[in-house]
């Protein structure tokens, strides 16, 4: 009887272990997300000020620029879910990439001091993200080995914790960069 009782309590004190593990977990990975929405933040807001300086410069297509401020809007919605927030991230860095090479025509813009220190701030930035991206998916990796690993996989299961997707990067990011056709665009 005392044996059945500390086996028992032994399974008892692993389950909460476990649990507290998870949630743990679960936590770090919604803590390095909102990480990821801080640094994000910081980016939209940068924009109105990489639109207007690019403005004072260049008759830019102007589909760009306001391609730029809706996703920008879109973004700062309250009711976005972090999917949506990640789909808007990839499209606005395209669309920011494309922008930031079609400057090149401008020579006047790129010896601007408000452009350059713009530029500086904006590159900083998208280094913050991608190191932002980087410690997401390592705890979004930690929470899902910690589930689908033995014995964590049986409290996992019974307690109904789900994996969570990493970040990936587009498909057309992966690609090799061709600087002569990015400066002959």
């Amino acid at each position: 009887m005392i044996i059945a009782l500390v086996i028992i309590g032994f399974v008892f004190l692993v389950g909460i272990f476990f649990y507290n593990s998870l949630i743990g977990k679960k936590n770090q990975v919604t803590n390095a997300f909102s990480a990821i929405d801080v640094m994000l933040k910081k980016r939209f807001d940068l924009i109105p000020n990489l639109v207007e300086v690019v403005k004072q410069y260049t008759t830019y297509e102007q589909g760009t620029l306001t391609k730029i401020v809706e996703l920008r809007s879109k973004a700062g919605s309250p009711n976005i879910s972090n999917a949506e927030k990640a789909d808007l991230d990839a499209q606005l860095s395209s669309n920011i990439k494309g922008l930031m090479v079609n400057i090149e025509n401008y020579p006047g813009l790129k010896a601007n001091t408000n452009f350059i220190n713009l530029q500086t701030t904006w590159t900083e930035s998208e280094e913050q993200i991608a190191a932002a991206r980087r410690a997401y998916n390592a705890s979004v990796t930690d929470y899902n080995n910690s589930i689908m690993m033995f014995p964590g996989s049986l409290f996992a299961g019974m307690l109904n914790f789900q994996a969570i997707a990493v970040l990936e990067t587009a498909a057309e990011e992966r690609n090799n960069i061709n600087a002569k056709e990015l400066f002959n665009h």
